[in-house]
């Protein structure tokens, strides 16, 4: 009888322990952006103004050195705005780059759900542009965690409904995609590896793969950003469109099949995409990308 009770203590001091060491993770919203602390420490922003192409994230901050993994509207290509989704040749809208009025994703107004030992975060966006029907709508479930001390991790659910008919010409220009700070970029020492271990734009530009991971030294550590594509996506897993400056991106309508330069959609066809997006302190391995990728594929 003794020995059971010692096992019941121990079991929920285990509980106990797990509870009060997870991370607290807050958001709050200030006008068109709302902000996310873990344990206080900021981590990064949600931004939906009506006056931006589209929502996106920006900073992502690492969890070793606090500054941020991605980069915002460079110089060398001022679309790519940190983490987010979009895409060109939508009916003939630009949801990607260039000006609002060739096409702009709008937010309806993110809403805090949920915070605590995580955040959730949803928002419903409306693909438009001045003169034509919108061509689509997408509903946005993302949940922000901190598995560890070295890790934060973003969830992205996005459904995709079309409003009318869609057509997608080929463009590689598509959907979720990441651009990373100049310091982790493979053009300035950093490494772009995907699940089969093939590193750099050469030896990964059009493959399909479950992941990719970017990393690379920041003063005296290493840091990183991977992407992970869920198994349930259509199309699973896309190729990637990659660059060794610091873009990476599992991109679905540059590779057409059948050789066809466009793809079809009836109004009224839903589509759920999943990624996670995992910013870590040291490499792919360091960070277990692979492992972390295998829990992903069953959740």
């Amino acid at each position: 009888m003794k020995k059971i009770s010692i096992l019941v203590v121990t079991f929920f001091l285990a509980v106990f322990m797990q509870t009060v060491s997870a991370a607290e993770i807050k958001a709050e919203r200030f006008g068109s952006k709302i902000n996310v602390t873990i344990d206080d420490q900021f981590f990064t922003s949600y931004v939906f103004s009506s006056e931006e192409k589209f929502p996106f994230f920006y900073p992502v901050n690492g969890p070793a050195t606090g500054g941020s993994v991605t980069s915002m509207c460079n110089g060398e290509y001022p679309h790519h705005s940190s983490l987010y989704i979009g895409c060109d040749l939508v009916n003939g809208g630009n949801y990607w780059y260039d000006i609002p009025e060739k096409g702009q994703i709008v937010s309806d107004g993110a809403k805090i759900v949920e915070q605590g030992s995580r955040v959730v975060i949803t928002d419903e966006c409306i693909w438009k542009r001045p003169g034509a029907d919108s061509p689509m709508k997408d509903s946005r479930r993302i949940i922000i965690t901190a598995p560890s001390g070295d890790i934060r991790q973003i969830d992205f659910e996005i459904t995709l409904e079309t409003l009318t008919d869609v057509v997608v010409l080929k463009n590689n220009h598509s959907l979720f995609a990441a651009r990373v700070i100049a310091d982790i970029s493979v053009r300035n020492g950093g490494v772009m590896i995907n699940a089969e271990g093939n590193q750099g734009e050469a030896a990964t530009f059009g493959k399909p793969s479950a992941w990719i991971d970017f990393h690379g030294r920041r003063g005296n550590t290493v840091e990183g950003i991977a992407i992970l594509q869920h198994p349930s996506n259509i199309g699973y897993p896309f190729p990637w469109f990659t660059r060794d400056y610091g873009f990476f991106s599992p991109t679905p309508f540059y590779w057409p099949p059948d050789n066809t330069d466009r793809f079809s959609f009836r109004k009224g066809d839903k589509t759920t995409l999943r990624y996670r997006v995992l910013i870590h302190a040291g490499d792919h391995k360091t960070a277990d990308i692979a492992g972390q990728f295998e829990k992903y594929r069953n959740d």
